[in-house]
């Protein structure tokens, strides 16, 4: 059998294409290798200390005093509580709330240089343990019992972070502050948690860890003091925190510890009358 031959310009064609192909195979990569996945967020890291560049949200407080409602709770038996500071700054006379239409009368004492105030009546209830010198952790999980809307009602949040507070106007400060997102509520709450300012901010042991101040209910963001603030505030009027437990608390059981705090006057409703 005879094979037809080649054209000579077919066969040297051939040859200088597979040496083409072979210097191609051979040539050094100089490519960026693909970017490796976004690491994911550390779960649990510890909360750092404060700084001046944390980001800050501004809040704007009006010279005008009007009458307020908000959640007070126990520091001491004897008669002393906390709230937030604007819930009480500038009363004429504040109470604490022990009946419908019953109220105990309310000295108040505020940290000039804080987003909390402390209140003495004649006469008090067992106080709620504080956590004020444990370090915080990212995602860790916080409770805030009180009286939304002027109800009894509850939230329950998780620890984003920390900003700067910098209000403007009465008052005008800045001051750090802790971040919380929600992440559960009273059933059939809804809107803005107005008068839950001044509840407490309780760990999962049933600790106070800071008095929730503010919301941002479009972010879905829970504000509290800082344990550092909550205690300096005590300091100011005088007083010692109290140390141990409470009852333990978490997103299934959190609605009915809240009701058995209201139920024992820990955790009480206050209002301010101007």
């Amino acid at each position: 059998m005879h094979f037809p031959k080649l054209p000579d310009w077919l066969i040297y064609g051939a040859v200088v294409g597979a040496l083409v192909l072979a210097a191609v195979g051979r040539q050094e990569r100089t490519d960026a290798p693909a970017p490796p996945p976004p690491a994911p967020e550390i779960e649990g890291a510890a909360l750092g200390p404060a700084s001046p560049f944390d980001p800050a949200v501004v809040v704007e407080v009006s010279d005008k005093i009007e009458p307020a409602t908000g959640t007070a709770f126990s520091v001491g038996p004897s008669g002393l509580w906390m709230t937030a500071r604007h819930v009480v700054d500038g009363c004429r006379q504040a109470a604490i709330v022990v009946a419908p239409g019953k109220g105990v009368a309310a000295t108040v004492s505020i940290d000039p240089n804080g987003e909390a105030a402390l209140l003495t009546t004649d006469g008090g209830a067992p106080a709620l343990p504080l956590a004020l010198a444990s370090g915080l952790r990212r995602g860790e999980p916080a409770f805030h019992p009180g009286f939304p809307h002027g109800q009894p009602g509850e939230a329950s949040s998780r620890l984003i972070g920390r900003e700067n507070l910098v209000v403007r106007g009465r008052g005008a400060r800045t001051e750090p502050v802790l971040v919380w997102a929600e992440s559960g509520r009273t059933d059939g709450l809804k809107g803005t948690l107005g008068g839950l300012s001044g509840a407490p901010a309780l760990d999962d042991q049933g600790r106070v860890v800071g008095v929730t101040i503010a919301e941002a209910p479009r972010r879905g963001r829970i504000y509290t003091t800082t344990p550092e603030v909550t205690a300096r505030t005590l300091l100011h009027g005088g007083a010692k925190a109290q140390p141990g437990l409470g009852a333990a608390v978490n997103a299934d059981n959190y609605g009915r510890v809240a009701d058995d705090l209201r139920r024992t006057m820990r955790v009480a409703q206050v209002v301010c009358l101007t």
